[in-house]
């Protein structure tokens, strides 16, 4: 062999080397898991492990905003608006002493909250957490508000049989 020959081999090995480096660079390359576009434009490799330190929160289905940028800003949060509305309207029916109109109000917007986060696709700051959550939140708090306000006294609007048998066998005299 040659010192030439030789010289063509090793530029053959270091070609073969080259477009293997090249391979392994294309199989860094996902195509598949791909956030947002880093600092420089391109797109950043993700990894499905969650990361070690939190450094932001993820906006909750539905968090965007409820009606276009067309729309002044207040208006566009008008699902919360409508609950807050409302629960400030019952708690003013409660100052003036009609408290158990003021309670049933409260109660409605509360299951009104949980029916606009389960009907609408984006009710913007309605959403505190998942859809799930909201809903059952809402639902719980509105239905309990609703169902004191019903049976409150004096001369409950509903009156639940065994619910006085529950309070003499839980608090004996």
């Amino acid at each position: 062999m040659t010192a030439e020959d030789a010289g063509k081999q090793g530029t053959a090995e270091a070609d073969a080397a080259e477009e293997a480096a090249e391979a392994v660079n294309a199989a860094d390359e996902t195509v598949d898991a791909v956030s947002a576009p880093g600092p420089d434009g391109a797109p950043v490799r993700t990894s499905r492990r969650f990361p070690a330190v939190t450094t932001d929160t993820a906006r909750p289905e539905g968090g965007g905003r409820a009606a276009g940028a067309d729309v002044p800003p207040p208006f566009r949060q008008w699902p919360l608006l409508t609950v807050l509305s409302a629960t400030g309207a019952g708690l003013l029916l409660v100052a003036f002493d009609v408290t158990r109109v003021g309670l049933l109000l409260i109660g409605v917007a509360m299951l009104a909250g949980g029916v606009m986060r389960w009907c609408l696709p984006s009710v913007g700051m309605l959403a505190v957490r998942s859809r799930f959550t909201d809903m059952v939140t809402y639902a719980i708090l509105g239905l309990a508000i609703v169902l004191l306000a019903l049976m409150a006294q004096p001369e409950p609007w509903l009156k639940i049989p065994f619910l006085n048998d529950i309070v003499h066998f839980t608090v004996r005299t």
